[in-house]
């Protein structure tokens, strides 16, 4: 399971997430994902505890606390949703010369 924490600080990084969510268990691991063009933090990020209940521990105490000027937004991370298109669209004009007769 992961935990999803939104509304972040643009200064978070993964020490300050390891050390709030210590406070309720062990942190096995801390993802804070970055824009692909700027490389800046995008403010929110994802908490993997132990167990269940020290993630629902830091979700209950956490979610909607004032951290760094911010209140958290903190809940269970959905999980990530296929994405079947290939790209591109496919809604493109055809060249009327392309016809068969």
């Amino acid at each position: 399971m992961s935990i999803y924490v939104g509304n972040l600080s643009y200064d978070v990084t993964e020490a300050h997430l390891t050390s709030a969510f210590a406070d309720f268990g062990a942190v096995k691991r801390v993802y804070l994902p970055t824009d692909r063009e700027t490389g800046r933090m995008r403010g929110f990020g994802f908490v993997e505890m132990n167990t269940d209940a020290e993630e629902n521990a830091a979700i209950e105490a956490l979610d909607g606390a004032e951290w760094m000027g911010r209140d958290m937004k903190v809940n269970k991370a959905k999980p990530r949703e296929e994405n079947n298109s290939r790209g591109g669209g496919g809604g493109g004009r055809r060249n009327s010369f392309s016809r068969n007769y």
